[in-house]
């Protein structure tokens, strides 16, 4: 049985990059069959071009992408949260995506995400 690649991925380590390079480097990483844990989000617009993105790179050995985001402010109040995303912008929280012929199921709820993944042997 092959193993699970999980990468890691700090915020800053994509931060200057611009959006479509986050897309870039965010998909490359899943098409090499590792699951992409992002410490932080994107914005609602690139998570649609990443999506978009994906659509049009699904072919026989691609299956596509699986995608959860977790919001890490918890309830910290209105004010405080409208500071925070003032000042570092909406980036608190963790993203997950994983290849779709690994990732067969995301489950969320407000505080938990659980990964259901199938390694199939070669």
């Amino acid at each position: 049985m092959k193993g699970l690649t999980i990468q890691i991925i700090p915020y800053y380590e994509i931060e200057n990059l611009t959006p479509i390079g986050r897309i870039r480097k965010l998909l490359n990483i899943a098409k090499e069959n590792k699951i992409v844990l992002l410490q932080g989000r994107l914005s609602p617009d690139e998570e649609k071009e990443l999506i978009r993105t994906t659509m049009e790179e699904i072919n026989k050995e691609f299956k596509g992408i699986e995608l959860a985001t977790l919001d890490t402010q918890g309830k910290s109040g209105k004010i405080r949260q409208f500071l925070t995303n003032l000042l570092i912008g909406n980036k608190q929280g963790i993203t997950i995506i994983g290849p779709a012929n690994i990732v067969k199921e995301i489950k969320k709820d407000p505080s938990k995400i659980e990964l259901l993944t199938e390694v199939k042997k070669r």
